[in-house]
């Protein structure tokens, strides 16, 4: 089994989002990876320059972060034949590991565009580095940029940042700084991909919270009248829990919800609401041990939400 650190460079629309292709908003350009041991020492490197064939003019935000122009990437290859070659040399045991949330969600995006997702197998479990990076220097997940943790960490810079392999080579070099098993307890899963049956659902309990990804529905009203999407049950002792503050929306996307555990205290339910490219929905909950002022603010907000929808309901009637 290999790690392998990989970072994407991606163009998109330059005349603006109304006239983008909308099953590729952003069209992949470079491809940087290196590929690390067990013990996280660098064995390989990987680039590709790719080609553009969706939108060959670029989009000025991105010809400013990347310093690169068209004439460059003429000489790149086709995505699908870039695509190849970066799997072959990954091999096939191998755990990806990113920068953030988007690279792996945006690879696989493009893998379907050109009709290569049965190459690579999801819902995707990977290490978001920069997401651990903040669990184990600041105590929580921050957002911080790559060049801030390099930094932070008294890392040596000896080349510049959004280049693909150099941010997936520093990357790889702040993924060796970090406790291994903070590091193997905080994976993430990418769902681009995502569950389509009961049978593929997945649940999983970390350190200090529980997430549970459904199968797919045909609307957000179904989702949220199945029974498992709806349960609370305590991570750490696997007791089903009665809500204190029944599921509430804060919006078309999140609902809260609070329950009580006699053993382990308050737990905080979050359900985001995901929809897949083929118009379904799926449900990603997690449920964390909160403290007390935290459960007054979940109930504060639930009862300011019902006070808010009745002042509605009055002013409609009136």
């Amino acid at each position: 089994m290999s790690y392998i650190v990989f970072d994407l460079e991606w163009n998109q629309c330059p005349y603006g989002k109304e006239k983008e292709v909308a099953s590729i908003p952003f069209e992949i350009i470079e491809i940087g990876a290196v590929k690390l041991d067990q013990d996280l020492k660098i064995l390989d490197t990987f680039h590709r320059l790719i080609k553009p064939t969706v939108y060959k003019k670029m989009h000025f935000r991105t010809k400013e972060i990347i310093r690169m122009d068209m004439e460059e990437l003429e000489s790149g290859l086709p995505f699908h034949q870039a695509m190849e070659d970066f799997l072959i040399w990954g091999g096939e045991e191998v755990e990806y590991c990113t920068w953030g949330a988007l690279d792996l969600t945006e690879l696989q995006r493009n893998m379907k565009y050109y009709h290569l997702l049965d190459m690579i197998k999801g819902p995707i479990p990977y290490y978001d580095i920069q997401k651990i990076f903040g669990i184990e220097f600041e105590k929580k997940k921050t957002s911080r940029s790559l060049e801030w943790a390099v930094d932070y960490l008294k890392i040596e810079k000896n080349n510049g940042f959004h280049h693909a392999l150099d941010d997936a080579y520093y990357t790889a070099l702040v993924m060796q700084k970090l406790d291994r098993d903070i590091l193997e307890a905080y994976y993430s899963i990418d769902c681009y991909q995502n569950p389509k049956t009961k049978k593929e659902e997945i649940e999983v309990v970390f350190p200090d919270y529980s997430k549970y990804i459904s199968r797919e529905f045909n609307s957000k009203e179904e989702a949220m009248k199945d029974r498992k999407v709806l349960n609370t049950k305590c991570y750490v002792c696997r007791k089903n829990l009665k809500r204190r503050v029944k599921w509430f929306s804060v919006n078309t996307k999140n609902h809260f919800s609070l329950s009580y555990c006699p053993k382990h205290g308050f737990l905080k339910g979050k359900i985001r609401m995901k929809r897949t490219d083929e118009g379904k929905y799926y449900v990603v909950k997690t449920l964390k041990l909160v403290g007390e002022e935290e459960a007054m603010r979940i109930q504060a907000k639930q009862e300011m939400l019902r006070l808010k929808r009745q002042l509605k309901r009055q002013k409609g009637k009136i």
